[in-house]
């Protein structure tokens, strides 16, 4: 279990949920890879409602939290910007960045998507290069997540803000492991 394939995972869990058995699948992922690390696990409490769940009852509460609520709309542009032209240079600066590095993302998600986002991440883990993705997270990932994490600190109804936790710690350990951030 790897940094990458952390990221993977949870980047899979953060979007809309279409099976049930992968995100169980993903879950033991990423709960490995925390345990490994010696870093808390929240998202078990997350893997209890999924497996307790229907998959209609996780897409519902998915679109309530992430669609219906802005304040928690899984989009860093969204959080770090609000809705300005910052936001705009913020995706092409993205979409130049995944080009850059060779990521095409999968679906049709807006490139500052978090779970589109995490998906680069683990792209840029793969290719075991430093370099760009240490800034790329202290830039332009960690100031929205933490954001997105605090707007979620005022709504504690909801399962999925453990995963938001867990994009948080793993970008932090990330840092961790290239030295500074």
């Amino acid at each position: 279990m790897t940094i990458a394939d952390s990221y993977d995972a949870l980047a899979r869990m953060l979007d809309y949920p279409e099976n049930k058995e992968l995100l169980q699948t993903d879950y033991e992922l990423v709960s490995s890879f925390l345990k490994k690390q010696r870093l808390e696990n929240f998202i078990y409490s997350f893997a209890e409602f999924a497996s307790v769940s229907s998959l209609a009852a996780l897409q519902e509460e998915y679109v309530a939290t992430f669609d219906f609520n802005p304040a928690t709309a899984p989009y860093l542009g969204h959080h770090l910007f609000g809705d300005n032209q910052k936001k705009g240079g913020y995706m092409i600066m993205l979409k130049q960045e995944f080009e850059r590095c060779g990521y095409n993302p999968v679906g049709t998600e807006l490139p500052d998507h978090l779970s589109v986002v995490l998906g680069f991440l683990a792209h840029l883990a793969r290719q075991e290069d430093y370099g760009p993705r240490r800034p790329f997270i202290t830039e332009c990932v960690l100031p929205g997540v933490e954001r997105l994490h605090t707007a979620f600190t005022a709504r504690q109804d909801s399962h999925w803000q453990v995963l938001v936790e867990t994009a948080r710690l793993l970008c932090a350990e990330d840092c961790k492991e290239v030295q500074s951030c």
